[in-house]
């Protein structure tokens, strides 16, 4: 099966580009992206729930966030900063996951209208190193972003 969210990652670069279109409006899109409520929504799954321990939507804000098993025990904590924060537009930001060698990556997400009831996320991914790149390449990185957009789209279409 072809995943919704397309991922590409030119050999050699330390950098990923990626794209998802959704049958929301941009307002809509990007809220999913800027509420902490709707975030640990979507960041959370069946085997793990996410919750938004910080969140100052705004430049020079700050996030911190956490994922914990049914056990309660953590699996995931993340944090990171606001660069800019445009409503409806772009996101830059920055993203650690805490207690894993991967670095400190930036992140640029552009919120793009395409009809009135439709809109694209452009995220563009820079990572310390190409290898850094690869490594997350390695994981169930995609299929793990594809169900998170798919959790967005289904999610916020109960708030249309």
């Amino acid at each position: 099966m072809e995943l919704k969210t397309k991922i590409n990652a030119e050999p050699g670069k330390q950098e990923l580009t990626i794209t998802r279109e959704f049958d929301l409006p941009v307002e809509l899109l990007f809220k999913a992206h800027a509420e902490p409520g709707l975030i640990e929504q979507w960041m959370s799954n069946p085997y793990a729930t996410s919750k938004m321990l910080k969140f100052e939507g705004r430049k020079h804000g700050s996030y911190q966030q956490e994922s914990t098993d049914a056990n309660g025990k953590v699996v995931f904590k993340a944090n990171g900063a606001f660069h800019e924060f445009v409503p409806n537009q772009k996101i830059t930001r920055t993203f650690e996951m805490e207690n894993a060698p991967l670095g400190v990556q930036l992140e640029i997400y552009q919120f793009e209208k395409l009809t009135d009831n439709t809109s694209r996320l452009n995220m563009h991914v820079i990572y310390e190193s190409g290898a850094i790149r690869d490594q997350v390449l390695k994981t169930p990185f995609a299929p793990g972003l594809t169900m998170a957009h798919d959790r967005i789209q289904d999610i916020m279409n109960k708030l249309k």
